[in-house]
């Protein structure tokens, strides 16, 4: 605990002393990269990805890679801002149980671990637009049950959530940090028309109308326009950083976990790689505010950790590139000429 005995004062300090990336490793990954068989930067952003991994994990290697599934039930369902029921959350994290949802097919695919957090989906939060999605204690505690996520050691670690009504809940926390209207930040989500659409706005303005007296502190905007899947996340980007491990954001609910930590502070994510823009029209708009450039553009909304995964498959491409590739020498190939 920290001295304050204040639960989001431990994880200002932890915020506070984030280790750094590893410089040699990266001069020793350049060196490699000069001497491998093809021309300089042939490769484009596949050589940036590798270095990306050596800088964290102090070699360009992946061996326990891990997709991490956090699902939570939202109170702010019950103003009808999903077409889906509340329960499709608990029967989803069935059918990831059972391998029958697109997370765990992408998965086999990639040969990537999967492990689902249940975040007490019987306790759904506090409706946002009227009261604080959690108490201090209780998003404090959540960020630390994320940070569990690492006691498997995993070397590559890929957040992806699950919650019927969470598009709602990441634009509020949205609009909650970055400003602008309820309107810039809610998109379709699990498939509403323009009439959903303009509810969810509503909603969203109704509950920044609620809390507006609390959104200057980041932490604050979490535990009162969050959810139980939000904190988790982020609590498992801070465990990751403090083991440098790389960290593959998903789409736009996932996103909106790490903008809270680049708020904080914009280094948070400086080991976080953005999988995709989602089809959700507000990621592109928060991926701009927070300078981060995304691996894909696949038109990808559904969640789950799906497009991390996706490029977590790239990403061990790459890493094989680099460490199972040739060096001129080792090939008996001509260099050029100097």
């Amino acid at each position: 605990m920290s001295a304050s005995g204040l639960p989001f004062d431990d994880i200002r300090e932890l915020v506070a002393t984030m280790p750094g990336s590893d410089r040699r490793a990266v001069h020793a990954k350049r060196e490699r990269e000069a001497q491998l068989t093809k021309p300089a930067g042939a490769l484009g952003r596949l050589e940036d990805l590798s270095e990306w991994v050596a800088a964290w994990r102090g070699s360009a290697t992946i061996q326990r890679p891990v997709v991490a599934v956090f699902a939570g039930t939202h109170g702010v369902t019950k103003q009808g801002i999903s077409p889906f029921p509340s329960d499709v959350t608990q029967q989803m994290v069935t059918n990831f149980a059972a391998g029958g949802a697109a997370i765990n097919q992408i998965c086999a695919a990639y040969d990537l671990g999967l492990k689902v957090f249940d975040l007490a989906l019987e306790f759904p939060t506090g409706d946002i637009s009227v009261e604080a999605a959690m108490d201090e204690k209780t998003c404090a505690a959540t960020m630390a049950f994320g940070m569990e996520v690492m006691a498997g050691e995993p070397d590559l670690l890929c957040l992806g959530e699950m919650g019927i009504g969470n598009t709602t809940v990441a634009a509020a926390l949205y609009c909650g940090l970055f400003g602008g209207s309820p309107a810039d930040w809610v998109g379709p989500g699990a498939g509403f028309d323009t009439t959903g659409i303009d509810h969810k706005a509503k909603i969203v303005a109704r509950a920044i109308e609620t809390h507006k007296g609390h959104l200057k502190d980041p932490l604050e905007v979490l535990r009162r326009l969050g959810g139980r899947e939000f904190a988790a996340m982020a609590g498992a980007i801070l465990a990751a950083r403090t083991q440098r491990v790389p960290v593959i954001i998903d789409g736009f609910v996932a996103t909106a976990a790490a903008a809270v930590l680049h708020k904080m502070d914009p280094s948070t994510l400086d080991h976080c790689l953005f999988a995709h823009v989602s089809a959700e029209p507000g990621h592109i708009k928060a991926l701009g505010i927070m300078d981060k450039v995304p691996l894909l553009a696949l038109g990808m909304r559904l969640g789950e950790g799906t497009g991390a995964a996706i490029a977590a498959g790239i990403v061990k491409a790459a890493c094989q590139c680099h460490t199972g590739m040739a060096t001129f020498e080792q090939a008996a190939v001509s260099n050029k000429a100097v």
